[in-house]
């Protein structure tokens, strides 16, 4: 029965794999289908994700001496007895060779991406040719159904080099629109549009922050916006609405794209619907109490996914667990907890959760993409927060208080946060404000403004911070410094691709 039962589980695996590469024949068919996905699809990819780990189990001999070192018993369709996976307990504990089928790379077309070392040290991550070739159709299948149009021009402004986003995306683009991968080099994106002119209709790829510095690069050149329709699609990191609000003054539409290195790029994406959604959190604490839980005050950016792909789960504490359903990877991915919070709900479960007087409105949302796969709500990374008076200062709500509202905004560059002690032993939160290059300005005059925008937005949307004011008004004293584009902590920072956010240990 063994010998019968692990040759099934390979047969079935490897069917599956081949029947999912149907719809990425083409990015119609690949449309055809998030717009038919239905929640029974959902119970049939735990089974996948449930045999994939079987099947790893088997013939993956790092996985397999894992679950021998947990005491792991085999249980008929239950995906829950297979244990997380994570960097520490897996990645580094077992080499690249070990983690792969049967212990072997394929050499001839596979790629090395490494991470970008924003957790503290670079990991490399082998893909194979068959698995780069599902990541590149899947993207260009998401940009077609998000972007629609004939004449598409992609400016691919992420890092280029061993990253996998950078040099992923500009291939997987290549297959729905002319590209160019100018890396993030603001003089070579202006001389592209300007020689190729506003006959197409551009999607900049990049990190949020950069398509900050693009939009207020290009306002100081004067650049003609009108004569353009150019869009924005991000990733990399998270992206508040008063961020979106700000680019799309300039841009046509701005979406955002959720991977991770660990895994693959392209796990989800944002919709039209899911946008809309995540502004009608914003505001209306009934739908938020609804889908996030009554005291539940911070802002998910708000995804869809498709779990015939990557199959996601969340555990006891909300930490999102995926397994990556397709043989085509050359190191599988099985139940890996990269540590990031969200929630998970299907498309009827949040159309249901819609009072009755908002769902015309989501409709009219929803009609241009109509996408009907399953929304991840994500709160980002556990450790990416501030402890403060009681309360947890989030990244995304420190952005919030720099530009909303702030008419220095454009002279922001980026931002750190860390805790200080005092010469008194007492702790509170600094945020180090990033110029652009030459700027002007009055820095205790923005220093003041940024404080004051931070706290009000701190106050508006995490209780337990209004709460510590009401206690102790002291509470408010969040400091601001504002630095020289390569100044202080940031000095060096040009080098790296993505912003460090939070800053560990006393300077």
């Amino acid at each position: 029965m063994s010998f019968v039962r692990q040759w099934t589980l390979r047969l079935t695996s490897v069917a599956l794999t081949a029947l999912y590469a149907l719809y990425r024949v083409h990015p119609a068919v690949w449309r055809t289908m998030a717009r038919n996905y239905r929640p029974w699809m959902g119970r049939f990819a735990r089974l996948h994700a449930f045999m994939t780990c079987q099947f790893a189990a088997l013939d993956v001999p790092a996985y397999a001496d894992f679950l021998r070192r947990r005491g792991w018993t085999f249980r008929y369709f239950d995906l829950s007895t297979y244990p997380e996976t994570a960097k520490d307990t897996y990645v580094r504990a077992y080499p690249e060779e070990q983690r792969c089928w049967h212990g072997r790379f394929e050499v001839t077309g596979s790629v090395v991406d490494e991470s970008s070392g924003s957790s503290g040290t670079p990991f490399n991550w082998v893909r194979g040719r068959r698995e780069l070739n599902t990541v590149h159709k899947n993207l260009a299948g998401y940009t077609t159904l998000v972007f629609p149009s004939r004449r598409r021009f992609v400016i691919n402004a992420y890092s280029m080099g061993a990253w996998a986003t950078g040099t992923n995306t500009g291939i997987a683009m290549a297959k729905v629109a002319m590209v160019k991968n100018t890396g993030p080099d603001l003089a070579k994106i202006v001389d592209t549009l300007r020689h190729f002119g506003p006959g197409f209709e551009y999607i900049v790829t990049a990190y949020p922050p950069f398509l900050k510095h693009l939009r207020d690069a290009l306002d100081a050149r004067g650049f003609p916006w009108h004569d353009y329709r150019i869009s924005g699609l991000v990733g990399g990191e998270g992206m508040t609405e008063a961020l979106r609000d700000y680019l799309e003054e300039r841009f046509a539409k701005v979406r955002s794209g959720y991977g991770a290195s660990d895994l693959t790029i392209g796990m989800a994406g944002e919709t039209d619907l899911s946008v809309w959604l995540r502004r009608r959190l914003r505001t209306d604490a009934g739908l938020r109490s609804a889908l996030l839980g009554a005291d539940e005050h911070r802002l998910p950016m708000v995804f869809q996914y498709n779990p015939l792909e990557t199959y996601l789960e969340t555990n006891a504490d909300h930490d999102v667990v995926c397994t990556v359903n397709s043989t085509a990877v050359m190191a599988p991915k099985v139940r890996y907890n990269i540590g990031d919070e969200g929630r998970l709900w299907s498309f009827p479960e949040v159309l249901a959760a819609l009072p009755p007087s908002l769902r015309p409105e989501a409709l009219q949302a929803w009609i241009s993409d109509r996408m009907r796969l399953p929304f991840l709500f994500l709160f980002g990374r556990r450790d990416s927060t501030v402890s403060y008076m009681g309360a947890n200062i989030y990244p995304q709500d420190v952005e919030y208080g720099l530009y909303e509202g702030n008419p220095h905004a454009h002279l922001i560059a980026g931002f750190c946060l860390e805790v200080v002690e005092d010469a008194d032993l007492s702790s509170r939160p600094v945020v180090n404000v990033r110029l652009r290059p030459g700027a002007g300005v009055d820095r205790g005059d923005l220093a003041r403004l940024c404080a004051d925008g931070v706290v009000a937005h701190l106050a508006s949307a995490s209780r337990d911070f209004a709460e510590s004011l009401k206690e102790d008004p002291s509470a408010a004293r969040v400091e601001v410094r504002v630095f020289d584009h390569d100044d202080g902590p940031f000095a060096g920072a040009d080098g790296r691709i993505k912003n460090v956010y939070l800053m560990t240990g006393a300077r």
